[in-house]
């Protein structure tokens, strides 16, 4: 060890970390979110001591989100897999997409139900989950909504859009099956000043197989925008991509990523130094603002290269890239988590990094303001050594300069307190990868991944997430009115308790009063899950995978918590078969009108009547038209 590392780890002691440890196998990996979903590798932890509190606790570090480990899940069962494709894409039920062609059968009919309208149009009875949903500020009745969808096997991210005002829908996959990986292409050239990688290096060469982790966006001129992480089941090779559906499009239809280029390409890696997940896109489409129309995404780059032969953690942090020519040329990838006092102890896993580095962070999501400016918020876990709790961060940026130029830059400053994430207490459940934050009732991973929601008129933001201070989930909700530098203490949106709310969405209605919308699931507890126990929950105990869900819209002004709300959903069953254990990482809410609101969920209303395909109830999107009137 050298005396830098040791004076580290000399540090964690003394504060009260009493071990900084990564459980994995120490040989290198050739694909690590492979290992992921095995179980060779498992969130690098570290055990506190709270003050307070003589029993030693365990904190996990950022790891990967649900969608990714869910595909390379999915494609490892091989067998399975190849029987599904054969009988699913070629059999008289599939619809690539649309599905209005084939509404008379028995795929297609009958699908929706309590006055929900059914988003995704396939007919196959495969998982659609992770919804997220955009409107088009230059025509509100045009929207844009995304999911994870395995109607040709491994996962996708299937692209939905409405010309009608969400009444009617059409969905297509997007395509970037031809791309070849090659991060060395991807280096700055003559032509393109940018990188599009982080590491670069030799690629393989090989097509990608699937995909997550959907986001669409619009600018103000009605392009209409769509990003994804895909990757390859057999390497380390990755990919953050953006493609654009020109204005006349309305989302029917986007550019293709070419088989070799440097179009649409945010970030190409092949290497466990740059593993690629959860990214977010947004555009600027304030009329006023001097960089209208720029495009943004944030990712997550996780390293896991720290042990002599790799396969350790070393760090999980926020990158960042733009565009100003739609989407066509992205600038160089900038780490923008930054460093500040708010992250308190230095990297044990990787000592090279800046003792003060916000460097273990997860779920960013960015957001512009009438300015100029970009805000973005995202979970950070470099609380205080004696504090197993995490924190929600946001750092503004001032975007300047041309992609196509090469002289584009986020310029992000430090990370700003958004408001604490408490996880103390938060069940785990085993879904073969290990203990993880979980749904018990439903049987679900989770996660606290804070959201972002911009007053589209005076540009007030309000983030939300999820977190466990009351002994059961609930929806904690933070405002700032002076553009992301300053946040309000949190406060509770839900008015209700004895349920776990997750996963929320939330969107501000387009008026100078800030009439806030906060969208979320419910689902059912089970006995005692508050309740200290050692190991985690697992199927066959009381409650578990038993627990009813459904999906609500709350509204209220500002942060005056708690709101009230509405049910959209029906009550619906956990998921099962193959699609246990996932309901997504997100859902989504748009308010493109001051007084109309869709918000975007999965549920598993449907039940498949081929069980073969390995799944009861089937998981599909939904959305509604739900008003939104404003409150005396």
């Amino acid at each position: 060890m050298n005396k830098t590392a040791r004076r580290i780890m000399v540090m964690l002691s003394v504060c009260g970390v009493l071990a900084a440890q990564f459980v994995s196998a120490q040989e290198a990996s050739k694909h690590v979110l492979r290992d992921a979903v095995t179980g060779t590798i498992k969130p690098a932890k570290i055990a506190v001591r709270p003050a307070s509190n003589a029993t030693a606790m365990t904190k996990r570090m950022p790891f990967f989100s649900s969608g990714p480990l869910m595909a390379v899940a999915a494609a490892m069962r091989v067998g399975q897999d190849r029987g599904e494709e054969a009988f699913g894409d070629e059999g008289p039920n599939a619809a690539g997409s649309g599905g209005g062609q084939v509404r008379n059968t028995i795929g297609c009919s009958n699908r929706t139900s309590n006055g929900n309208v059914r988003v995704n149009q396939d007919c196959t009875y495969r998982r659609q989950a992770e919804e997220k949903i955009v409107y088009n500020p230059a025509n509100p009745n045009n929207l844009i909504a995304g999911q994870n969808d395995s109607r040709v096997g491994f996962n996708q991210c299937g692209i939905d859009w409405s010309v009608d005002d969400g009444r009617h829908w059409g969905d297509l996959l997007p395509p970037f099956r031809q791309r070849l990986n090659d991060p060395a292409s991807e280096l700055a050239t003559s032509d393109d000043p940018n990188d599009h990688t982080i590491v670069g290096g030799a690629g393989t060469a090989h097509t990608y197989d699937a995909s997550s982790d959907p986001a669409p966006a619009f600018d103000s001129q009605g392009r209409g925008f769509f990003a994804c992480v895909a990757f390859d089941v057999s390497t380390n090779a990755n990919l953050v991509y953006t493609m654009q559906s020109p204005a006349a499009a309305q989302g029917s239809f986007f550019y293709n990523i070419e088989s070799a280029g440097r179009n649409f390409i945010v970030d190409e890696e092949n290497d466990p130094r740059a593993a690629l997940d959860k990214p977010f896109i947004t555009a600027d489409s304030f009329a006023q603002s001097p960089n209208r129309d720029n495009v943004y995404a944030t990712w997550t780059v996780l390293n896991f290269t720290c042990a002599p032969n790799g396969n350790s953690y070393c760090s999980g942090t926020i990158f960042g890239s733009m565009s100003t020519n739609h989407g066509l040329t992205w600038s160089t990838p900038e780490e923008i988590s930054g460093s500040s006092p708010l992250c308190f102890f230095g990297n044990a896993f990787d000592p090279k990094r800046s003792p003060s580095s916000c460097d273990f962070d997860q779920g960013s999501e960015p957001a512009p303001q009438p300015s100029g400016d970009l805000v973005v918020i995202f979970n950070n876990l470099n609380t205080p050594p004696n504090d197993p709790n995490a924190q929600q961060l946001g750092v503004v940026c001032h975007p300047s300069g041309s992609s196509p130029d090469g002289t584009a830059r986020l310029n992000c400053g430090s990370p700003v307190k958004v408001g604490d994430d408490i996880v103390v207490g938060e069940p785990l459940c085993d879904f073969g990868r290990g203990p993880e934050e979980c749904i018990p009732g439903a049987f679900i991973r989770t996660d606290d991944f804070p959201r972002l929601a911009v007053n589209p008129v005076n540009g007030d933001l309000f983030a939300t997430w999820q977190d466990y201070r009351s002994k059961e989930f609930d929806i904690q909700l933070s405002s700032s009115t002076d553009g992301g530098r300053t946040w309000t203490a949190s406060v509770t949106v839900n008015p209700d308790s004895g349920l776990d709310h997750y996963f929320p969405a939330d969107a501000v209605a387009p008026s100078h009063r800030d009439r806030v919308g906060v969208s979320y699931y419910r689902t059912q507890r089970v006995p005692n899950e508050n309740t200290s126990k050692t190991g985690v929950f697992a199927l066959g105990e009381p409650g578990v995978q038993r627990g009813s869900s459904d999906y609500v819209l709350a509204r209220g002004k500002g942060s005056k918590t708690p709101f009230s709300f509405k049910v959209v959903s029906p009550a619906f069953a956990a998921p099962d078969g193959n699609q246990a254990g996932f309901n997504g990482d997100y859902s989504g809410l748009v308010i493109n009108k001051e007084d109309e609101a869709h918000p975007l969920w999965s549920d598993t209303r449907n039940v498949n009547p081929f069980p073969l395909n390995g799944v009861v109830h089937d998981e599909d999107v939904f959305t509604d038209t739900i008003a939104f009137p404003d409150e005396p």
